[in-house]
C-alpha cells in the first residue's frame, strides 16, 4: 500500500503497487468504519493480496488478506516512519501503469528491513533510492566518469550529468566530494553494509546529500517526505550520554538570601505623573515589590459638650 485517500463518509481510495499490473488505484468501500472487515489490512505500509472489481476508472476491493504487517512496527519508530514515507513516495513517482517486478520486490524488502531494525533507517533510504533509480535506467556511476567514461576514480559529483564525472568536463561550481563518501554511495548501491555501516557518519551525511540531490533531479520534483526524514541515527545517544562534565567556568553563580533581600529592598526611581505638576521630588519611592494597602485611618469622634444629651445621668 502506497498511500490513501478519504472519499465519502466511509470510502477510502487506495495506491497500490502490485506484481504483476503496476500502480492500482482501488476504492475500499466502508473500510473507515470501525466494523470493517478488512480496514486494518489495507493501511500503508502493508503488504495484502488484494481481490478487486476492474471499474472504468476505479477498481473496488471485494476481498483483501493479509501477507506482512509492517504498518505498526514501523509507526512506531519515527526515524523508520519517515524513510518509508519517502519510500512509498518514489515508488509512486517512479512505476506507472504497467507491471514493474523488480520495483515491487525492492520496496518489500526495503519495508522488511525497516520493521526488523536491521539497518539503520536512514542508511536503507538511501539505498533504496539509488537501486529504484538504477532499475528505472538512472543508474549513477560512482568510480568512472559519466560523461567520458574515463577510469576513475574522480571527485566531481555532478547528478545532472549522472554521476562523478572527470575534472576537464565538470562544470563550475560542481560538488567535490572525498574518497570516503564515495566509497560509502558504492557501498549503498552495490548492498555492502558493513562497508556503509562502519563509514565515519560526515562520510554518510555527505553521501546522504548527494542521494538526496540525485533522486530529486531525476524525479523532476522534490520529494516532499525528504525534509521529515530524520538523520539522527543511533549513535547521537551514545554521544550524548559520555559528554565530559560541566566545568566550573559554565556554573552558573546561585545568588545569596542576602543579596536577594538588598535587591528588594533598593528604590527604585519613579517619574512624576504628567498630570501633577505639584508632586514633591523629594518624596521617598516605594520599595519594589511594596503590596502593603493604604487604609485611610477613621476619623476622630469630637467630645460632646456638657450640656449634651450624651452627658446626662439617667434617672435614679
Amino acid at each position: 500500500m502506497l498511500r490513501t485517500h478519504k472519499l465519502g463518509e466511509a470510502d477510502r481510495i487506495l495506491t497500490m503497487l502490485t506484481r504483476q499490473h503496476g500502480k492500482v488505484r482501488a476504492v475500499a468501500k466502508g473500510v473507515r468504519r470501525t466494523s470493517s472487515r478488512f480496514g486494518s489490512r489495507l493501511e500503508p505500509f502493508m503488504v495484502a493480496d488484494v481481490q478487486c472489481y476492474e471499474g472504468r476508472n476505479l477498481d473496488t476491493i471485494t476481498q483483501a488478506e493479509s501477507l506482512a504487517s509492517y504498518g505498526a512496527t514501523i509507526a512506531g519508530d519515527y526515524g523508520a516512519f519517515t524513510a518509508a514515507s519517502a519510500m512509498v513516495e518514489a515508488a509512486d513517482r517512479l512505476t506507472e501503469d504497467e507491471g514493474s517486478l523488480q520495483q515491487y520486490l525492492l520496496l518489500v524488502g526495503a519495508l522488511r528491513s525497516l520493521s526488523r531494525g536491521e539497518h539503520e533507517a536512514g542508511l536503507t533510504l538511501d539505498s533504496y533510492l539509488l537501486r529504484a533509480l538504477s532499475i528505472a535506467g538512472w543508474a549513477p556511476s560512482f568510480v568512472d566518469c559519466a560523461v567520458t567514461g574515463a577510469p576513475g576514480p574522480h571527485r566531481y559529483f555532478v547528478p545532472q550529468l549522472g554521476g562523478v564525472v572527470a575534472d576537464e568536463v565538470a562544470p563550475p561550481g560542481a560538488a567535490r566530494l572525498d574518497a570516503g563518501t564515495l566509497d560509502v554511495l558504492g557501498a549503498l548501491l552495490a548492498g555492502d553494509w558493513p562497508a556503509a555501516e562502519e563509514a565515519p557518519e560526515r562520510s554518510r551525511a555527505q553521501a546522504s546529500g548527494a542521494v538526496a540531490a540525485y533522486a530529486q533531479f531525476h524525479l523532476e520534483r522534490g520529494l516532499r517526505s525528504l525534509q521529515h526524514v530524520d538523520r539522527s541515527g543511533p549513535e547521537l545517544p551514545r554521544r550524548a550520554a559520555v559528554r565530559p562534565p560541566i566545568g566550573p567556568v559554565d556554573v552558573l553563580p546561585v545568588p545569596t538570601v542576602a543579596a536577594m533581600i538588598d535587591r528588594a529592598d533598593a528604590p527604585v526611581a519613579r517619574p512624576a505623573s504628567p498630570g501633577r505638576a505639584d508632586a514633591s521630588p523629594e518624596t521617598p519611592a516605594e520599595p519594589a515589590g511594596s503590596s502593603i494597602a493604604r487604609v485611610a485611618a477613621p476619623p476622630t469622634t469630637a467630645a460632646a459638650p456638657a450640656g449634651h444629651p450624651e452627658h446626662q445621668e439617667p434617672p435614679a
